[in-house]
């Protein structure tokens, strides 16, 4: 077993994958799969969580036989400061994107936005609505700037809770109240985090425990929450799309330009440059027919919801795009860009431009984007790729024959208009669908991809069997573009592999089986999305007890774990297909399985083998629809003015 060599078709589900794993290995080039099997050793006390580098008497190692760090701290105190370290990185990961674009949004509502504008005036006035702004009949900047002043204290609040809180449902907001997990400013809660951790604070496993949920919360209803909304004020709110996916929308004789990361104000003055004419017959002069502009993991998904550009892959395939020896220029900003970019680079023509001054890159062209000149940053750019392109060797090209359609754009308030129209939007249907058990229940999967499991693979199975027990599925990021690559992301999957109730459905309202919601900050919408359900009625006043759950098939990033403590402290149960690095704590352990019950109504699950995280999910739906006493299929009724009046519609 020790030397057994694994084949390129077991560590990826799709074929273009597979066939730029061979090259890659033809080319003698490392990837993160290849990477991976050098860490086979990788430590037993990192992945149980009892290994403190949190000061320097150590490092520490907790064993039977030293069951105490040097300043006394145990299993249960180290497992839970790394636990909450972690949960803290990826609040600020994703907090810190929602900054960003307030602080966007602020400078052109201001009239110093240079080539920004307020795209959605309807998304500024929802907000305001929202938040509790006055919008009716003021000036749609003026409505912008009183937002923001709201936007920025959720990150500076020092004494105040998070004004988002208050967009949960009301039995929700008391439980989070209750339990004294209310957040803070976002600022203040990843600070505390980091103050909490430090060597000589806090020692106790569940105090540790609780403030991650609270942090993680200042993430999910603060910053990620508030990263979308401004999102669509500036650069509008998704529509269902059509687009394209996977490697084989490479051009052979385009200039391939690629986005990769995860800000979306770059990418979107991209989208608009490489549609110049200038640029055109630039592209045109230096022998290419065109400009394919493309991206990668959750910027794909940003200019993929609201411009229909086309998507190469998700995270794991970053790499393995230059690998095609086909991509000019492949651009990087925050978050998931791989430090291995520009030594494969360095095999083919590709040239790796880094963007953001926080995040350098070594070996990459660093090219800070100028938002005050964005249009012709994003042309310098484009230009660039075009001289790049004149360097391209055909002998080292191989471009998939692989590519699938898509429709994408699934936001909250599309899914209301597909579902009731102009004048009746609502999630009504839905509800409808739910009760009478033509819908089982709602599962949002979402995460990254990670070579410790075939990619894809567990995404694809899961999805097929959930859809097929007429279970409707929510996706973002990664997990979007998996199911993206495999066809499921259009209306006519429904017609051949969706059960008979969600076909119906389906078929009804023109939406595919499985729903795309954006990127992985987007997760929030996802939120958003069984808040509605509560607020439509008739499905139990807290999220706790809607037939929903939640699933991080490939998770790897500190990201998902915040993400999957936002989701259990909201009431969703989470399963993960991959374990956290906690086992090393019994008490750790039990309280994010277990005690989380009591406390939030969902708990984290962990579960390897898709098709046993289906039975799981059944089995939890099952228990929650019991509980709400709709654990039945009922027969369709017509209903009449009375019925209908009685329902509101």
């Amino acid at each position: 077993m020790a030397n057994e060599v694994i084949q390129n078709k077991d560590r990826a589900w799709d074929i273009a994958s597979v066939q730029l794993l061979d090259k890659a290995e033809k080319d003698g080039i490392s990837s993160a799969f290849t990477r991976r099997e050098g860490q086979k050793g990788q430590g037993g006390f990192g992945k149980s969580g009892v290994c403190c580098k949190i000061c320097h008497m150590g490092p520490c190692r907790i064993t039977p036989k030293a069951p105490r760090g040097v300043c006394g701290a145990n299993a249960d105190t180290i497992v839970a400061r790394n636990f909450l370290r972690e949960v803290a990185g990826g609040t600020a990961a994703h907090s810190d994107h929602g900054r960003h674009l307030v602080l966007k949004l602020r400078s052109v509502a201001e009239g110093k936005g240079g080539d920004y504008v307020i795209k959605d005036e309807a998304a500024v006035r929802r907000g305001a609505r929202a938040y509790g702004v006055p919008e009716e009949g003021r000036p749609v900047n003026e409505v912008a700037i009183d937002l923001c002043k709201i936007f920025i204290e959720e990150f500076s609040s020092q004494e105040e809770t998070l004004a988002t809180l208050k967009l949960a449902p009301e039995k929700q907001q008391k439980r989070w109240k209750n339990l004294g997990v209310e957040p803070f400013g976002i600022d203040r809660m990843v600070v505390e985090s980091m103050h909490r951790t430090t060597m000589g604070v806090d020692h106790d496993y569940k105090n540790l425990l609780l403030h991650a949920f609270r942090t993680a919360l200042a993430d999910g209803w603060g910053g990620s929450r508030v990263a979308s909304l401004v999102s669509d004020i500036l650069f509008g709110t998704p529509n269902p799309v059509r687009s394209e996916v996977n490697l084989g929308i490479l051009g052979k004789d385009t200039v391939n330009i690629l986005v990769h990361g995860h800000e979306p104000a770059l990418s979107e003055m991209l989208a608009v440059a490489a549609m110049d004419p200038e640029i055109k017959a630039l592209a045109k002069a230096a022998g290419a027919t065109d400009i394919t502009l493309a991206g990668i993991c959750c910027t794909a998904n940003e200019v993929l919801m609201r411009h229909g550009i086309p998507v190469a892959g998700n995270f794991l395939q970053q790499e393995l795009a230059v690998v095609t020896g086909a991509v000019e220029m492949l651009i990087v900003d925050v978050q998931c860009c791989m430090p291995s970019l520009p030594e494969i680079a360095a095999a083919y023509h590709t040239e790796i431009v880094s963007t953001t001054d926080m995040a350098k890159t070594v070996g990459a062209h660093h090219q800070a984007f100028d938002e005050h000149d964005a249009l012709a940053s994003a042309k310098g750019l484009i230009k660039r790729a075009i001289e790049t392109y004149k360097r391209r060797d055909p002998a080292k090209v191989l471009i998939p024959d692989a590519k699938r359609p898509l429709v994408a754009g699934f936001s909250v308030e599309a899914i209301k208009y597909m579902l009731g129209g102009s004048f009746r939007a609502s999630f009504r249907p839905l509800n409808d669908a739910i009760i009478s058990g033509r819908i089982k229940g709602v599962v949002g999967i979402v995460g990254c991809n990670n070579p410790k499991q075939k990619l894809d693979a567990y995404m694809n199975i899961l999805t097929r069997e959930l859809i097929k027990a007429d279970i409707l599925v929510l996706k973002t990021g990664c997990a979007a573009i998996a199911s993206a690559k495999e066809g499921m992301l259009t209306p006519e999957m429904a017609l051949e592999a969706a059960g008979p109730g969600l076909k119906e459905i389906c078929e009804a309202v023109g939406i595919p089986p499985v729903l795309h919601l954006g990127s992985c900050v987007d997760n929030s919408r996802i939120l958003e999305a069984a808040s509605e359900i509560i607020f439509e009625g008739g499905l139990g006043d807290d999220l706790a007890g809607l037939p929903a759950v939640g699933v991080a098939p490939e998770w790897m990033s500190e990201k998902a774990i915040a993400i999957g403590c936002y989701f259990v402290a909201s009431g969703t149960d989470v399963i993960l297909g991959n374990p956290f690095y906690t086992s090393g704590s019994e008490n750790v352990s039990n309280f994010l399985a277990e005690e989380t019950k009591n406390l939030f109504g969902a708990s984290f699950y962990t579960e390897e083998d898709p098709l046993k995280a289906a039975e799981l999910i059944h089995q939890l739906l099952d228990a929650k629809r019991e509980k709400l006493g709709i654990n039945k299929k009922s027969e369709r009724k017509l209903l009449d003015m009375k019925d209908r009046r009685a329902h509101g519609v």
